[in-house]
Parts: C-alpha cells; structure tokens; sequence
C-alpha cells in the first residue's frame, strides 16, 4: 500500500470504487436488472428468477440495495402479506452505465 501523500485521497473516497462496492457481489446485478426488466416484482417471483440465490441471500441482498436507496420495498396490509420490490429512482438512473457496461463487456469478449 502506498503510504498517503498531503493532498492524496485515500482509494476509499474514490466514487468509482465506492460505486462498485454498492454494485458489486454475485446477486446484486441480478437482482436489479431482474427488477428493471420487470418493473415491479413479489419476493417469490425473485427468487424464481435468479437461479441458484437462497431465501437468506435474497433477504439479505434485498435489504442492503435498500440501504443503499438503489430498492424500495413496499409492504401491503392484507392477509396474507404482500411485499413488492421497485427500482427507486437511483435505481433506474444506474441502468443506462448498466447497459454501457454489458456492451464493453459484448465487445471485450468478441475482440
């Protein structure tokens, strides 16, 4: 590591990697391409998209794009329970560098 210069910012400050580690993860992309493509979706239906994710990684990675503002959940009051997950606004405004990342990665694997 290389000590810190005056004037230096430290690689945590950096916006780019702290988009990444907002983003990065295994089940995070899926999650919100799955809800972009589909608007609105219930926690089944979810889980029945993304292949191989668990009941408690799901959760978990649900609550944290949530923390990060990227998800809204919405509960209904009815019985039984209905709980919906959405894009937020931030959410939707990460999918166009999403899909401009998708075509580097398109090009990068045909060169």
């Amino acid at each position: 590591m290389i000590p810190e210069e005056s004037g230096r910012r430290k690689i945590q400050d950096c916006p780019l990697t702290y988009a990444l580690n907002v983003i990065g993860g295994k089940w995070r992309l899926p999650i919100i391409w799955a809800l972009w493509k589909n608007k609105t979706m219930r926690y089944n239906e979810l889980k029945r998209h993304i292949d191989g994710i668990t009941s408690m990684m799901l959760t978990q990675v649900l609550k944290e794009l949530e923390d990060y503002g990227l998800i809204v959940r919405k509960q209904y009051m009815e019985i039984p329970p209905r709980v919906e997950y959405s894009l937020t606004k931030a959410g939707e405004d990460l999918v166009p560098s999403l899909e401009s990342l998708a075509k580097w990665g398109k090009f990068m694997q045909n060169r």
